[in-house]
């Protein structure tokens, strides 16, 4: 799978000298791998929103933009699936 595009989402920046460079909550340094380490270690959105003083919609956007960047691009002409997610 290819690394995504992180310059492509509106809550995120990579400034040079800032923690390496690493992709972070923009005006922050936190960076967005905090994120999904936490979730994969079972916590909530909720829970790390507080725990790493951001806001639930940056959080949201964040996990939005990476799932969009998993589709694969529609064709033209071409019908989209059905899809039974929710919304977070």
């Amino acid at each position: 799978m290819p690394l995504l595009d992180w310059s492509q989402c509106p809550e995120v920046e990579s400034v040079p000298g800032k923690l390496n460079g690493a992709w972070v909550f923009k005006n922050t340094r936190m960076p967005v791998s905090i994120v999904f380490q936490n979730l994969e270690a079972g916590a909530g959105i909720n829970e790390i929103a507080e725990w790493f003083h951001l806001t639930r919609a940056q959080i949201v956007s964040v996990l939005e933009f990476a799932a969009r960047s998993t589709q694969a691009p529609i064709l033209a002409g071409a019908v989209p699936p059905q899809s039974d997610a929710r919304p977070l």
